[in-house]
């Protein structure tokens, strides 16, 4: 009977033995997703997207894609998708400014809606540009871009941060869908944690204030658009921070009639000539879909030329690696999104 119960013993004993050394086997490999080596192995909802690269490479199928100087997988504990864009780069026809971006390939009204999530932070942006500038030392981490009509922009979600300081700033900016001629275009600029677009420098190298509360590079803060029935819902979180929620039509214009323009855009667009209205309906009826990314908002142009947008910054020349070596550009880590239909919102 004893030999019995020690045969029985060492038998069990063996098989707890060989599970462990599976499990061991298998986190210790090259097995996925314990070690994922493609941005597709971590965020599985890239396949309702395309993407454009800092190079101005295009791609429409992304499993198992990744490319070593933009879009690839990096590991600091927890598993993220990067996405790189230097300051000087090839980019898409009616843009100045290089992107390592994904693009929504469906479509969809206001009315129809759609929802995009992210979590993410922001490790880099350039250290180069004129203070002056809005768009300086900025990257778009989402948008919602219009397909129909001026093409123009109702959502881009922005993290800014001044050379030097700690904290930058998380805000959301509204481009109107012009009446008329779309050169007469303009944002409208909502802060979250820290300053909104117009907060800017006296001379090129004189900053304003660090903002009391901001968002720090490599600190991490989430993000969903949800748009339902016409309405944008936007949620911002952040641990250690006041989860902040705004809404905005898509269908119904606030800025009809130039009354309505806010002084945040008298102020800042009026050096470059910008003082349009919006059409009373907005976005509403044209086709529209969401984008994700490093959008890279600082580039070489001229501030003289455009105030706003030119941000004079260094691209060496458009070397990548040089740009990379001097920080000339934007690097932003998602570790989650999602895409999907709208929903209706929780009240």
């Amino acid at each position: 009977m004893n030999n019995l119960i020690r045969i029985f013993l060492l038998s069990i004993l063996s098989i707890s033995l060989l599970s462990c050394d599976k499990k061991s086997s298998q986190q210790d490999g090259n097995t996925q997703p314990n070690n994922p080596q493609y941005p597709s192995d971590i965020m599985p909802s890239l396949d309702q997207w395309g993407i454009m690269l800092g190079n101005g490479e295009t791609n429409k199928a992304l499993k198992d894609f990744s490319h070593k100087d933009y879009f690839y997988t990096q590991n600091d504990g927890v598993d993220w998708v990067v996405y790189k864009a230097p300051n000087g780069g090839i980019t898409s026809p009616n843009s100045h400014n290089t992107r390592t971006e994904l693009g929504q390939r469906a479509r969809w009204t206001p009315q129809t809606g759609g929802k995009l999530t992210g979590t993410l932070k922001v490790m880099h942006v350039s250290t180069s540009g004129d203070a002056r500038v809005a768009a300086s030392y900025s990257v778009v981490v989402g948008q919602i871009h219009s397909d129909d009509g001026h093409e123009n922009e109702p959502l881009k979600i922005f993290y800014k941060k001044f050379p030097g300081h700690i904290k930058g700033s998380v805000y959301w900016n509204y481009e109107i869908n012009t009446e008329g001629d779309n050169a007469r275009r303009w944002d409208f600029s909502t802060a979250v944690w820290g300053y909104d677009m117009s907060v800017v420098g006296t001379a090129p190298d004189t900053f304003p204030p660090e903002p009391e509360v901001g968002i720090a590079l490599g600190e991490e803060f989430s993000y969903e658009v949800n748009v339902h029935e016409g309405i944008m819902y936007i949620t911002f979180s952040s641990e250690g921070h006041e989860t902040k929620t705004f809404t905005k039509s898509l269908i119904t214009s606030e800025y009809v009639n130039k009354s309505d323009i806010p002084d945040q855009v008298v102020a800042l667009y009026s050096v470059i000539g910008r003082d349009g209205t919006e059409r009373a309906n907005a976005y509403e009826g044209e086709a529209q879909f969401f984008k994700q990314g490093a959008y890279n908002q600082t580039n070489g142009r001229n501030p003289e030329t455009n105030m706003v947008w030119g941000t004079g910054s260094e691209t060496y020349d458009g070397d990548v690696n040089e740009q990379y070596a001097n920080g000339s550009y934007t690097e932003v880590w998602f570790r989650e999104s999602s895409i999907g239909p709208g929903t209706a919102p929780l009240i």
